[in-house]
């Protein structure tokens, strides 16, 4: 059983991503950023020093970063979900996934460094 403390922090993965729905979010990419939290019983990997018992977090990167190229929702939140779904797909031992997912960029006409959405996902059964 996973600890619930037992963590992998992946920070700051920068892509571009089409989401949004005003019709120029519609037609060009704009800079996203992710901050994942994979929830993984890292008991086994620590004990052994031994890479095959722990999750490649180089392959959790690769596919976050297709699907957020991939998939076109008007809403981050919807983005969020299709992130926290692939994270939950590439390893079993993934029990539970927060995805934080921002636009570096808001179309809103105020001083704003960002705004996102943060969702916790659990893998199901």
């Amino acid at each position: 059983m996973s600890s619930p403390a037992d963590r992998i922090e992946l920070r700051s993965l920068r892509t571009t991503a089409i989401v949004g729905v005003l019709p120029e979010e519609r037609t060009r990419a704009q800079p996203v950023e992710v901050d994942l939290d994979l929830v993984v019983d890292l008991t086994e990997a620590g004990g052994s020093d031994d890479l095959a018992a722990t999750v490649d977090y180089g392959a959790v990167c690769d596919v976050v970063a297709e699907t957020l190229a991939n998939g076109r929702p008007a809403l981050l939140e919807r983005l969020a979900e299709l992130v926290a779904a692939a994270v939950l797909d590439v390893d079993d031992r993934v029990t539970a996934v927060t995805v934080a997912l921002r636009k570096l960029r808001p179309p809103v006409a105020h001083q704003l460094d960002s705004a996102g959405v943060r969702i916790t996902r659990h893998r199901a059964g």
